[in-house]
């Protein structure tokens, strides 16, 4: 399925302090049906978990993807930022690890704009400790949005099972009424279409989840599901687009779990991750949409609790990779 000779995806290191360099190492200790992959990060904490973890790979250092062979049971890395000091602490939040996990980010950025990797797979980042490095960002989204030269971007989650793509991301409760627009709406219908497309649904249909209980029930309880939403889906379904709803909150996803839709728009964060991650965080899969290039990542976070134990689990890093490759592949085809 894979050979040596594609360009590689970039895979960042995550925060240092987490669990990324962990299951990174553990991730190419089985290379199996493996796309070809390098790591942006540090290399000395590759190293550090490599040998913690006794695994019979080793790291290369590498100044360009170019030059990365993508050999068997070696991690080719390209260094972002300065190296880090090896007694970094495992398992807590630290300014210096905040710091190296955005600058991967925005090195693997440059890489996909330059068209010098296939993809970007992210580890998982400590929003805290990006903000005790003084990145005011909450969140791999936003600043993929203002550095990877897209427009509208939107959150996708999915595993099996489920495709669930946010109108709201990383914002307060309170704040999201406001957030939600009638144009913001459209937008991600669009975007939520075009991924389900990417995926193979020639005619997707996607399904609208409301705002409030019962999708307001006409009114009974708010006005936003019929005064915003439901204008963004009539003017998708003007463009062609099969999209339907709003939908109540409560069994929309539901019904896409047994067929009845192919994809789900939800309003915000928890309404659409939690079903997803309900079903298990093994297969998720986080994807950016909305950006000239494809980027997945992980469907948890950097498991302080856990990091340094070796008992990180890389399933969900590997699914992102695979999802990555095949993306990347569907988006290439789509453009011939």
């Amino acid at each position: 399925m894979f050979n040596s000779h594609q360009v590689p995806i970039a895979i960042t290191m995550g925060d240092p302090s987490g669990i990324g360099p962990e299951i990174i190492a553990k991730l190419f200790s089985q290379p199996d049906d493996f796309p070809p992959a390098i790591v942006v990060g540090d290399a000395g904490m590759i190293e550090r978990s490599i040998n913690k973890l006794g695994l019979p790979i080793s790291v290369r250092s590498i100044l360009k993807s170019e030059d990365a062979k993508c050999d068997p049971f070696i991690i080719d890395v390209i260094q972002a930022g300065g190296a880090l000091p090896e007694d970094l602490p495992i398992g807590q939040v630290n300014p210096r690890a905040g710091q190296a996990a955005f600058d991967a980010i925005i090195k693997a950025i440059e890489l996909a704009r330059a068209e010098k990797v296939n993809a970007i797979t992210t580890a998982p980042i400590n929003k805290e400790s990006l903000h005790a490095a003084g990145i005011k960002y909450p969140g791999h989204t936003e600043i993929l949005a203002d550095y990877g030269g897209a427009g509208e971007v939107a959150m996708m989650l999915m595993n099996d099972e489920l495709r669930v793509v946010l109108v709201t991301v990383h914002a307060a409760l309170r704040k999201i009424v406001d957030a939600i627009t009638t144009e913001r709406e459209l937008a991600t219908i669009r975007l939520a279409y075009g991924a389900a497309r990417m995926l193979g649904f020639d005619r997707p249909r996607v399904a609208v989840a409301g705002l409030n209980p019962h999708a307001g029930e006409n009114g009974l309880f708010g006005d936003e599901d019929k005064e915003i939403i439901a204008p963004a889906i009539a003017q998708a379904h003007r463009e062609g687009i099969d999209a339907t709803g709003p939908w109540p909150g409560d069994t929309v996803f539901m019904r896409a779990r047994r067929g009845d839709f192919d994809i789900v728009v939800a309003q915000y964060h928890d309404q659409g991750l939690i079903p997803v991650k309900y079903l298990g965080i093994d297969h998720g899969v986080n994807i950016t949409l909305g950006l000239p290039f494809v980027r997945t990542s992980v469907d948890h976070g950097t498991a302080f609790d856990i990091a340094g134990r070796g008992i990180a689990d890389p399933s969900s890093l590997r699914h992102a990779l695979l999802q990555a490759a095949l993306m990347t592949r569907a988006r290439t085809l789509s453009t011939k």
